[in-house]
């Protein structure tokens, strides 16, 4: 390691917040950095290099378990692709998945704003009585099939 990095130098350079770095290092995704004698992290150009490894993978909405699977490929002296293949097309199937649901919300939400006209009396006012309806049709049909949450982002 050449460089001589504190936390907030890091942060700065990769565009991470010093608690995402530390929780990266607490899952194992970051190697333990070295520390000086004030017990400072002192990070390296690994650190860098690996933090916008994990960085780019989270902008293609990774989860962290599939990070941390490409990252032992990535450590590997002899690598076998076949799994990264693997995880890969499970990953596009997944987004795939969000985008038909994204889709299908997009449609309801259509079909419930077209049911608004005019102001009505609060009895009369389609949307929401088309929303307590749709939710429970949501709730049913949620039931019966596996749902894909959405992934959070620790860096921007």
């Amino acid at each position: 390691m050449s460089q001589n990095l504190k936390i907030g130098d890091l942060s700065r350079r990769t565009q991470c917040t010093a608690e995402t770095i530390r929780y990266y290092e607490r899952e194992g995704l970051l190697p333990e950095p070295d520390r000086t004698a004030a017990n400072y992290r002192v990070y390296g150009r690994e650190h860098v290099e690996r933090l916008a490894f994990i960085r780019n993978c989270r902008s293609v909405d990774m989860t962290l378990d599939e990070i941390r699977q490409l990252l032992h490929v990535r450590d590997l002296p002899q690598r076998s692709y076949e799994a990264t293949h693997q995880l890969l097309d499970e990953h596009i199937a997944q987004v795939a998945a969000r985008l038909a649901e994204l889709r299908m919300l997009e449609r309801q939400l259509r079909a419930l704003r077209q049911q608004c006209g005019a102001a009505h009396s609060d009895k009369e006012y389609g949307i929401l009585d088309g929303l307590r309806w749709q939710t429970a049709a949501v709730r049913v049909k949620k039931k019966a099939g596996k749902h894909v949450d959405g992934r959070h982002r620790h860096c921007d």
